[in-house]
């Protein structure tokens, strides 16, 4: 199950409302945008709940991100990187971010769950593309 960057934020600061039958994994480029906006965060949907804990909840937070739990994968570059060329070659469009995410997703016949704002943009149309399953899941808190 492959969970986009918002959702990374909400399993690791008050768990997924919904629990997926599969492991969790997310892309590289997720990880960095949730970790990079918990640790540097402005206040924004990334870093906004991370603002909202206690101190002491908050560093906890922050620190689980920096350290990734080992029930959450990633994606190993060396198997990525061509499975990329590869989806870039059919979909031009895509920004690294999408490419990444969607080459993860093809490549570990990952099941996508995006945020609302994770599927307004190309990338569930290039998973539909891909044959790869996916579905928005509502942000719980």
């Amino acid at each position: 199950m492959l969970i986009d960057d918002r959702l990374l934020v909400e399993e690791l600061t008050i768990g997924l409302e919904r629990r997926p039958r599969r492991p969790l994994m997310t892309s590289s480029y997720w990880y960095l945008r949730a970790a990079r906006a918990a640790s540097l965060g402005a206040g924004g949907q990334l870093s906004g709940p991370f603002l909202g804990l206690p101190p002491l909840l908050q560093r906890r937070a922050i620190a689980s991100l920096l350290q990734l739990r080992d029930d959450i994968a990633l994606p190993d570059p060396r198997r990525l990187v061509p499975a990329m060329v590869e989806v870039a070659a059919d979909h031009p469009q895509l920004n690294l971010l999408n490419l990444e995410a969607a080459s993860t997703a093809h490549l570990y016949a990952a099941e996508v769950w995006l945020s609302p704002k994770g599927a307004a943009g190309l990338l569930p149309g290039v998973l539909d593309a891909l044959r790869v399953r996916w579905q928005v899941v509502a942000l719980g808190g």
